[in-house]
């Protein structure tokens, strides 16, 4: 931080609005003038390091925002939007737009959100506005999937529970028939032949399938506790998250109820303390938690309590066509997460021809940020034979510099070469790369019938 300048007004003037605090109340408590405060926010002053202390220590105020919370997911996110063909005649080059972010980050910010939302051109395709998935994933983001009243609410939980027996399967089907008259009920594949999970309200039944492996049969038991004995925090963040449609908000709500099971499972500080000790060891995480490595991963993402964060991980959850079903950046920031393309470069492809095998990779993006990254695959509960099958790769990764405490980091040079990868050939601008299978957007391909290079696609520069 202290070798470049970074401007962030718009994070500072956020952060104070949000603590309901004047450009003199916040500059007093930072011990800074406030006509500093006041150049600092308008982006003509840069945050010192000394500041960031600051602002860490007086306002428990997590540095990594900074660069997270950069306008429209900063330069190089809107370098892809301004690819689009119908700005090719406006000519902005790299000098204007970083100008333009450090002059006015909020319509920066205003404009990437209507690009995206109308889903301009073909560099970067967007789901309707509307589409239930993309309001629950922008939600979820809002919060930077971490909901501290939840987690919060589990833990006390699971410690309750963690008294009245060792095994966690066992106190919660104890605590779900004790105090809510439900029984557990294991039944066979011929009796619930398509479904992993059934409330039976008349019979006071859960009914879980014996497909279900003992890591999901817990969270299932779990995500019907979170149902019952979470149903006011779920109110309220449904009612929060105004929605206005019913698909979203169940959707939602669902998402809420999985937090809270994982959180069961894999209670806040217990995890956080495996985590450190452990190196982020994601075998021994699901070891010591009874977890699926696809439950690990997800919790790894929200771990971000104040004055307790993890590491900011993030997560993306593919096929074998790289379409995402699950993705969730946290408190990483990571524009692999937003990118609508996939790289094949990216070994989370590889991932899905090496059943079971954790692949760790280094990858470098076209602006220099470095993620350590791992895969594996995942399948759903409830394959069988002579069935359709189904097929995951989970990614996760988290930023090089954060990376060095990872037991997945051993033997790795975090300031070594890396795989140099793109958001999508779309979306990259990347000259020299063989893999490619399309020019980017916005740019003209050139074809030069004297030679023939590397990639047979070669496009004009900036």
């Amino acid at each position: 931080m202290a070798e470049r300048k970074l401007m962030a007004g718009h994070v500072v003037r956020r952060l104070r609005r949000q603590l309901g605090l004047s450009q003199a109340a916040m500059a007093e408590m930072l011990t800074i003038s406030p006509s500093y405060l006041n150049l600092i926010e308008r982006n003509q002053r840069p945050v010192s390091a000394t500041l960031l202390v600051k602002l860490a220590e007086t306002f428990d105020f997590d540095p990594r925002a900074l660069a997270a919370a950069e306008p429209g997911g900063g330069r190089d996110a809107m370098r892809r939007r301004l690819a689009d063909p119908m700005f090719a005649d406006l000519e902005i080059d790299r000098n204007e737009l970083e100008e333009w972010l450090a002059a006015a980050p909020g319509g920066a910010e205003a404009f990437a959100r209507a690009f995206d939302r109308l889903g301009q051109g073909g560099a970067t395709p967007t789901a309707p506005a509307d589409d239930p998935v993309s309001l629950v994933r922008r939600e979820i983001e809002r919060w930077r999937n971490h909901f501290p009243d939840l987690d919060a609410a589990a833990e006390a939980l699971a410690d309750e529970l963690r008294l009245g027996a060792g095994d966690l399967y066992g106190a919660i089907a104890e605590r779900l028939r004790v105090r809510h008259s439900l029984t557990i009920r294991i039944l066979p594949v011929e009796v619930m032949p398509d479904v992993l999970r059934r409330l039976d309200l008349h019979a006071r039944q859960l009914q879980l399938s014996e497909l279900l492996d003992p890591a999901s049969r817990t969270f299932a038991a779990a995500f019907q506790l979170a149902l019952i004995e979470a149903r006011a925090e779920i109110d309220a963040l449904g009612v929060g998250a105004s929605f206005g449609q019913l698909a979203a908000d169940r959707l939602f709500r669902r998402h809420l109820a999985s937090y809270f099971a994982a959180a069961v499972m894999m209670p806040y500080a217990r995890f956080l303390r495996a985590c450190e000790s452990t190196g982020y060891d994601i075998e021994l995480l699901q070891r010591r938690f009874g977890a699926g490595f696809e439950q690990v991963a997800h919790r790894l993402t929200t771990m971000q309590r104040v004055g307790a964060r993890g590491l900011p991980f993030f997560m993306v959850r593919v096929d074998r066509a790289g379409q995402s079903s699950k993705r969730y950046a946290g408190a990483s920031g990571a524009a692999l997460v937003e990118a609508e393309g996939r790289c094949p470069l990216w070994n989370l492809h590889r991932a899905l021809d090496r059943p079971g095998h954790l692949l760790v990779q280094l990858v470098e993006l076209e602006g220099g940020e470095r993620w350590l990254t791992m895969a594996r695959t995942v399948t759903p509960q409830g394959q069988r034979y002579g069935l359709v099958s189904a097929e995951f790769a989970v990614g996760i990764g988290v930023a090089a510099e954060h990376a060095g405490q990872l037991a997945a980091a051993r033997g790795f040079d975090l300031t070594g070469t890396a795989m140099p990868i793109g958001l999508g050939c779309r979306q990259c601008f990347r000259a020299d790369c063989a893999q490619r299978a399309a020019g980017p957007a916005g740019r003209a391909l050139t074809i030069n019938e004297r030679e023939r290079r590397v990639t047979a696609l070669t496009f004009a520069g900036d």
